[in-house]
């Protein structure tokens, strides 16, 4: 099961509470089918190609994945593959050697320990190599519907910017996101800032006049 992150103490941004409804609505009428921009099949492939985004784009991961699902369609397959094996399919996403090692021995982690098979725990994918609490969160809430939000730099920089948070560690902003909106939405904001990220609130160059919600958006650090 997913773990929860316990509640803070730390304050929130003055007027957090009040922008956070706001701020849900909008999203909502922007981007009412927000999903991962991931493609994937199976448990399995969305574990791999969340590993695989860190630092990366979508894009770039979803070109590489056909070519790496073919060679290795199950953790099975993979497990039995070295690093050196794994490199070309995925050498156009950065990090590669890296997360080479990773996919091998994450997928012989997962025989291992799991018969193969993407385990719907928390714990148990954070336990796996190159996973953390981001891809923990992606998985187990787009794979088996379990509600998280997955903060990566999109979803940090927009919690900040709007408002909603003044914490940097990722973490802390997770705990700041789940006070303030409602447990069966987490998954749908976390999709849908990383789309108005993308879209609209850039990190250097956010399009503040074509935002809808730059009527209470305070655009902490923007210049």
């Amino acid at each position: 099961m997913v773990t929860e992150k316990k509640k803070s103490g730390a304050r929130l941004p003055p007027g957090a509470r009040v922008r956070a409804p706001q701020v849900l609505q909008a999203l909502e009428a922007l981007y009412p089918d927000a999903r991962t921009e991931l493609e994937f099949r199976t448990p399995f492939e969305l574990l791999v190609a969340t590993v695989l985004s860190a630092q990366a784009t979508d894009v770039s991961v979803n070109a590489a994945t056909p070519a790496l699902f073919e060679a290795y369609p199950d953790a099975h397959a993979m497990s039995r593959a070295e690093a050196e094996d794994i490199e070309p399919l995925i050498r156009r996403i950065g990090l590669y050697r890296a997360k080479a090692r990773n996919l091998a021995a994450l997928a012989r982690l997962l025989v291992e320990r799991h018969a193969g098979e993407v385990p719907n725990d928390f714990e148990a994918v954070v336990a796996l190599s190159g996973a953390g609490r981001k891809t923990a969160n992606v998985v187990l809430s787009n794979a088996f519907g379990y509600p998280a939000i997955a903060v990566d730099t999109h979803v940090g920089r927009l919690a900040r910017r709007l408002g909603l948070s003044t914490q940097t560690n990722p973490d802390k902003v997770e705990v700041d996101l789940q006070r303030l909106f409602p447990r069966e939405r987490w998954v749908f904001l976390h999709h849908a800032l990383i789309l108005h990220g993308r879209r609209v609130c850039a990190a250097r160059r956010p399009a503040c006049e074509a935002c809808v919600m730059a009527t209470f958006c305070p655009k902490v650090g923007v210049v």
